[in-house]
């Protein structure tokens, strides 16, 4: 039973990484028309996302 939490935890957060990565990109990209800028925010994921929702 504990592993089988496990693989639905680490699947999970993999999903959650994905999901934070890609949504950085897009609003970072909306936002300030950079592909670099997308690629930086991407990397910082979901810290970009809230600092975006927080800030605009």
């Amino acid at each position: 039973m504990s592993e089988t939490k496990t693989k639905v935890v680490e699947k999970t957060v993999k999903t959650g990484i994905s999901f934070g990565s890609a949504l950085a990109m897009v609003i970072s990209y909306t936002a300030w028309k950079s592909i670099g800028w997308a690629i930086f925010h991407g990397l910082l994921s979901w810290v970009y996302v809230i600092y975006y929702i927080i800030r605009y």
